[in-house]
């Protein structure tokens, strides 16, 4: 399997947990999703925020590697979060609808990727104004761990407020493959 065939599955992994997470979260009211419940991003809202949030930055980060110019616009346009913790979306719903379009972008970027194109270094700013370059296959790489981690993280408050999101493992997606 390609480095690209790799972040493909995550990518489709990223989507299908995301909608479990998100159908699981709707059978909270309001009150228990935005309840603080001491995680680092304090709530279950404030935790999904978040990873939307580290998504949009990163999206918009990538979207100025060579392979995307042009492309992506969509993403290129979106308001520039101010800070980590931000809560773009109060509501869950519309939280959902956004996080449902994000991943459609993201599975359509990834697509769109050639192999050659994951060695490139890429240079960008962190939210702080520190300068980096860091090889993008990296990045990406960074960027599913990262969605995966806050999620586990979701996961965790969901069942302590006794909803279960069911199967959450990689493993699901990982398809049979016929021995040679």
């Amino acid at each position: 399997m390609s480095l690209k065939e790799h972040f493909q599955l995550l990518a489709a992994y990223n989507q299908w947990m995301n909608a479990k997470v998100y159908e699981a979260a709707g059978r909270l009211s309001a009150s228990e999703l935005a309840k603080d419940r001491g995680a680092f991003f304090g709530s279950i809202l404030g935790t999904l925020n978040h990873i939307v949030v580290a998504d949009t930055v990163w999206l918009k980060r990538f979207v100025t590697h060579p392979s995307c110019v042009g492309s992506f616009q969509s993403v290129a346009e979106l308001d520039n979060p101010t800070s980590l913790d931000q809560i773009l979306f109060e509501d869950l719903g519309r939280l959902k609808e956004h996080r449902i379009w994000l991943d459609r972008q993201i599975i359509d970027w990834i697509s769109q990727l050639f192999e050659g194109d994951l060695n490139v270094v890429l240079s960008y700013h962190n939210m702080k104004g520190v300068s980096a370059n860091k090889r993008y296959s990296s990045l990406v790489l960074h960027f599913f761990n990262h969605q995966t981690h806050h999620r586990g993280q979701v996961s965790t408050l969901l069942s302590q407020a006794g909803v279960d999101v069911g199967v959450t493992d990689l493993l699901e997606r990982i398809p049979d493959e016929t021995q040679v």
